[in-house]
């Protein structure tokens, strides 16, 4: 039975089952990780009580009587998941559930590599991977300024820059219409393993651009020991004409649904006033998302303003004028303004 580290485990290329119920699945686990439950999530809320109000031995009977059934259905399952018949295995803490999966699978074949303590030390390496010091350049600009696509362009030939892209791995663009056109958003435990997993695959010694986020990427929070990282590292921020700005945003909302870009605006209700707010609906339903969006843009030029105003003692900003939205051109002056030397 090979009982590996957390560092070993995650070296080998074998597929990974996570025998976990299905709500524990759900909440978090390794990405890429498939699901092969030992229990239902009602069995295992039964054997966890049954635990804590009779006893330890009686909780693992009721456990294989659970377990016994679905054996055969179990390695058919796997069989299914690995063709290779050699796997990755882990529980919680490395226990019970995965012991019980192991001598299974290995009695119908496997080569079974189990993680000696669990997803609970994936866990603690995760969070303990936003500690790790990097180098940022943290790339600003109002909003419409296409600040995604161009950190996509850097990440693409010819400048094969590092990028996080934080918005991307969120499913929210970040703000109140950041969720129209997006996949549901992950649990914050998923958002903390997709983050780690995709950090892990970008140097520790290299810089890394990323864009400015506030604390709150929809609902979901970037970890405090990154974020504190990202405020504390130099920025550049691209400066797009206003109209440029508001073609882009009109053409990509023009494409959405308009019942969400209403729900959208009503959610800034508060923050537009009831005449902007009210203009703002008309112009949706009116079809005139220039219109929509001049209204809009209102409220977050001021807020994103206000913001830099408010962190007057960060380091140094490098205001990159450019002409356009054109990611790939934007790309090419922000490298330029950064072999200027200004920062």
């Amino acid at each position: 039975m090979p009982r590996h580290s957390l560092a070993e485990f995650e070296a080998l290329p074998y597929p990974i089952l996570d025998v976990r119920a299905p709500i524990e699945f759900a909440q978090g686990h390794v990405p890429g990780a498939l699901n092969l439950p030992l229990f239902t999530d009602e069995e295992r809320a039964r054997i966890g009580t049954t635990y804590k109000q009779v006893s330890q031995e009686r909780a693992v009977h009721l456990g294989l009587e659970f377990f016994g059934p679905r054996m055969s259905e179990m390695v058919k399952k796997a069989q299914k998941l690995a063709k290779g018949k050699e796997v990755r295995l882990h529980c919680w803490r490395g226990g019970m559930r995965s012991g019980a999966v192991l001598w299974l699978l290995e009695l119908a074949g496997f080569k079974v590599h189990l993680l000696d303590k669990g997803y609970k030390d994936y866990r603690r390496a995760v969070l303990a991977a936003f500690e790790t010091p990097r180098t940022w350049r943290v790339l600003g600009g109002l909003t419409g300024s296409g600040k995604t696509d161009v950190l996509h362009a850097l990440a693409a030939a010819p400048h094969s820059e590092h990028v996080l892209d934080l918005e991307g791995l969120a499913s929210h663009k970040g703000s109140a219409f950041g969720a129209i056109g997006q996949p549901v958003q992950p649990t914050q435990e998923q958002f903390e393993n997709r983050l780690a997993a995709t950090l892990a695959a970008l140097p520790t010694n290299a810089p890394i651009w990323v864009e400015d986020e506030s604390r709150q990427i929809g609902r979901l929070t970037i970890p405090p020991a990154l974020f504190a990282q990202l405020r504390a590292a130099p920025r550049w921020v691209l400066e797009v004409p206003r109209p440029a700005r508001v073609a882009k945003l009109a053409a990509e909302y023009g494409a959405e649904a308009p019942a969400e870009l209403a729900a959208a605006i009503e959610r800034l209700h508060k923050r537009l006033g009831g005449l902007a707010t009210q203009q703002a609906l008309a112009a949706v339903e009116a079809g005139d998302f220039s219109l929509m969006v001049e209204l809009v843009l209102d409220y977050y030029d001021k807020t994103y303003t206000y913001g830099l105003a408010q962190r007057p003692d960060e380091p140094a900003r490098t205001f990159v004028p450019v002409a356009s939205c054109a990611p790939a051109a934007n790309a090419a002056a922000l490298l330029q303004a950064l072999a200027t030397g200004i920062r």
